[in-house]
Parts: C-alpha cells; structure tokens; sequence
C-alpha cells in the first residue's frame, strides 16, 4: 500500500520557492523552538543540495536544460539569489559549499538565449559589495570569492566592481597573510584585469597614475616572493594583450617602471626573472625610448648584456631564445 502514496517529485520551481521560504526565515532569525531550528536548517540543506543536483546532474543522470532554465527563471524572479548570499554565513560548511556551486551555476544559466544572471545582478550591484568585502571574513572569503570570479563573467559586473573603490582592496586582500584567501584573492584580481579587454584597457588608461603607483608598490616591491611572482606575471599579462597598448607604451616611458624591473631581472627566482625578462623587453623594443630611459639602459649596458649571456630557460624555447636574441642586438646598439 505504501507505494500508492508516495508524494508526487517537486518540480524545479517549486524547489526554489521552499528554499526560499526557509531562507526567509532564516534570514529573520529562527524564533521556533531549537529542536525545530535544526530540523529546518537540515530541510534547507537538502533543498540546496536538491538545487545543485539539478544543475549539475548527478551519477545516474545529467542535467535537463529544460528544468535548469525553471530553477535559473524561478530563483531570479523573487530575490532567492540575494538571500541565498546574505544567509550563507548562517549555513553549514558542507551546505555553503553547495550553494556556492549552485550560485556558480546560474551564472552561466540561459533562459531563452539569455544570461538573466547578468540582467539581475545589473539591478542589484550591491551584491558585489558584500562578495568583495567578503574577503575580510577567513570563513567567508572562498566562498564569496569563488562566486564573485562567476559574476565577473558578465562585464557589467566586472566594470561594476573596477570602478567601484573595491578595486584598491585587493592590492591588500592579495597579501592577507592566510595563504588561501591570498591565493584566492589574487586569481579574482586577474579575473577582473584579463578577461573584459574593452573595459580593462579603459580602466587602465582612466586610473593609470594610482593604479601602477600601487601595482608598483604593494604589489611588485612585496616582501612575499609569491605576491612578486604573481604580480610580474600578470603585469606581463596585462602589458603583452593588444588592447592595452596605450597603457604599455606609457608602461615602458617611466625610468621608475624601469628601475623596478631591472631589479626584478636581478632575483634568485628563476620563475621571477623569466617574467620580468617578457616585460622587460618591451622597454628594450621601444622604437621612440624617452632620453632618461636610454641613459639608464646605456649606464647598464655591460651588466645587461652579462646578465643576458647567461640567460636560459630550463628547457629550450626558441621563443624565448630569439626574444632575448634581439633584446641583446637593441641594448648592445644603444648609445648615450
């Protein structure tokens, strides 16, 4: 007899709504007896992990585009996305790990050939807000982290939060001293720099004076030996992508972006060396080098080209080798 009355699968949508209706309550604050707080936090996270099953699939069975598209259109419809964010301190480890899969996930949902994450979040920018500073809370910062990388797919998020003042947090987000949010911090930075070229070369060339003072200062001169690989390694990033060639010529015309590099082809690190060599030789390459920059290069002229001479990658690259090739053919012509 049991099997006759089996309650009947919840749709997608209707999944959404209870999650809703829990996280409202949640958001509120449980005033219901504590045996029955833990009863609904538990529901809650069976919903999230119900959501995440529906968008991702799971062992059996792959996900249906047709039950994504309801979950993606309920959960934008009536705020679930805010409140899944601002609940998500009060959720369980296990049950924040799922809804930051699930909100991941929307990012990239289409409904009728649209991103309405993007639609959303282009109405509630003040979501940004509480992702980026999440990097100020250690038991908070991956998961805020992780979702606000997903955000910043969409450029309007990604203009949004670069030319908002959170952008200057992250010179010191990237050298929190635990080594995961650092770490995590400095991929969301890259993000945000590498993957909108329109919006970055324009952010760049609007905020150049105190964006590469700082990049410069926090980021290049770091004590950290990781913040200064990292850092030289996007720099040669930024500086070699054709949309920012305004911002590298300029890059390439100041004797202090000089000096710091000069000093970054010195390091122990290999790795350090390497990097600073691929933007190094965009100050070697430039055909209309300002006066100062040639007196510095022409004053080191022989410790570059010793320098250089012993200069190899660990395993043959004849990129690399024809590069260093005619940076030493442009030092060694160069004349005071």
């Amino acid at each position: 007899m049991k099997g006759l009355f089996k309650s009947k699968p919840k749709t997608p949508a209707e999944t959404v709504r209870l999650t809703r209706a829990l996280l409202i309550l949640l958001d509120r604050g449980f005033d219901a007896r504590e045996s029955k707080r833990e009863e609904k936090m538990a529901d809650l996270g069976k919903l999230i992990r119900e959501l995440k099953c529906i968008l991702y699939g799971n062992s059996e069975s792959e996900p249906v585009s047709e039950a994504c598209a309801q979950l993606t259109q309920e959960f934008f419809k009536d705020n679930t996305f805010r409140l899944l964010i601002v609940c998500l301190p009060k959720l369980k480890l296990e049950v924040r790990k799922d809804a930051t899969q699930v909100v991941a996930n929307l990012q990239r949902q289409q409904v009728q050939s649209r991103l309405i994450a993007s639609d959303y979040l282009e109405r509630n920018m003040d979501l940004m807000d509480i992702l980026v500073t999440g990097y100020e809370n250690p038991d908070m910062a991956l998961h805020y982290g992780a979702m606000l990388r997903e955000c910043i797919r969409h450029q309007i998020v990604a203009r949004y939060v670069l030319e908002s003042e959170h952008v200057k947090k992250f010179f010191d987000y990237i050298q929190l001293p635990n080594f995961d949010i650092a770490a995590d911090a400095a991929a969301t930075f890259k993000e945000l720099l590498t993957r909108h070229k329109s919006t970055v070369a324009e952010f760049l060339s609007k905020n150049y004076d105190w964006f590469f003072a700082e990049y410069n200062s926090k980021l290049l001169e770091s004590p950290n030996y990781i913040t200064r690989r990292q850092a030289i390694k996007l720099l040669g990033d930024m500086l070699l992508d054709r949309s920012n060639s305004g911002v590298m010529t300029r890059y390439v015309s100041s004797r202090e972006n000089l000096r710091i590099l000069m000093n970054l082809l010195r390091e122990s690190s290999k790795s350090i060396q390497i990097e600073a060599f691929h933007v190094f030789k965009l100050f070697a390459a430039n055909q209309n080098k300002p006066a100062d920059i040639v007196t510095i290069l022409v004053a080191n002229k022989s410790k570059l080209l010793r320098l250089f001479a012993d200069f190899k990658m660990d395993k043959e690259e004849e990129q690399f080798e024809a590069d260093k090739a005619q940076v030493v053919r442009e030092i060694a012509a160069l004349e005071s």
